[in-house]
């Protein structure tokens, strides 16, 4: 499960408060916390020792307001720079098992005029990412959805959904399956095939079946059902040659993950998969 968590807040409370409801699970209850806070380098050295207080205030707020049982422990770093890159550096070295932070949203062109740091660190970390749009309600995990396509990503992403909530009787699965096809025909064998997995775990689930662009409707079977956490799997197609530079098709926005990131009604958990 998640051992190593890294949290990066920014004194808005949001990423906070998002991992105060993963705390709430027990797959979350050995986990390792790590709460990073970046503050910029200031022209002057009177300038840095007024960041480095007030940085420090927000890690004693976001720390203090962390809902950890004794078998969590944390701890609490300050770094100088520009957040995106401390961030993916940090990440890097700590090789956490799950990023936590903020996003404002930002899609398309826009992230990159402006600078986004979620953006930025979800295209060049490996790392599972849970980003939390200023704009989303945060609720108590009570319904996860998973998008499923059958690929061997979102079976991964799939198994961690359940590992994540399996000790939960009160959490439920949505499955959601967004073919080409437009027939009424309500079966699908992929989508058959992820609710056994989760009657294997004896996980509740539901299915949503639906046609058209995938990440539409992704995220409008997720605002319809009042999913409180969406997963989906997000695969790096970059050649290795080019692991180290952004994937122009994601910052654009052309990708499912990029539009489900951008328009989701929830938090999202972005998953890119590992080797076998």
């Amino acid at each position: 499960m998640f051992e190593k968590i890294l949290l990066a807040v920014d004194g808005s409370g949001r990423s906070r408060e998002m991992m105060n409801m993963l705390l709430q699970l027990p797959s979350m209850q050995q986990s390792q916390i790590t709460v990073l806070h970046v503050i910029p380098i200031p022209a002057s050295r009177d300038g840095l020792t007024e960041y480095r207080l007030a940085g420090e205030r927000v890690l004693e707020k976001e720390t203090n307001s962390l809902n950890v049982s004794s078998g969590n422990s944390f701890v609490s770093v300050l770094k100088e720079g520009d957040p995106k890159d401390v961030v993916c550096k940090v990440a890097e070295e700590l090789s956490p098992s799950l990023l936590v932070m903020g996003s404002r949203g930002m899609g398309r062109l826009q992230a990159i005029l402006a600078n986004s740091v979620s953006q930025y660190v979800f295209q060049l970390s490996s790392t599972p990412m849970l980003l939390v749009k200023d704009d989303v309600y945060i609720k108590s995990i009570r319904n996860v959805m998973v998008a499923v396509d059958g690929t061997p990503a979102s079976e991964q992403c799939l198994d961690l959904a359940l590992n994540m909530v399996s000790d939960r009787e009160d959490v439920e699965i949505l499955l959601v399956r967004v073919t080409k096809s437009t027939s009424t025909n309500d079966s699908d064998p992929v989508l058959e095939n992820a609710a056994n997995k989760a009657k294997r775990y004896n996980v509740p689930c539901r299915t949503f079946l639906r046609s058209g662009d995938p990440g539409r409707e992704i995220c409008n079977a997720a605002d319809e059902s009042g999913a409180s956490l969406l997963m989906l799997a997000s695969p790096d197609r970059r050649p290795s040659i080019a692991k180290n530079l952004p994937d122009l098709d994601r910052l654009l926005g052309s990708s499912v993950s990029d539009y489900v990131r951008v328009k989701a009604p929830c938090p999202v958990l972005l998953i890119k998969p590992t080797a076998d």
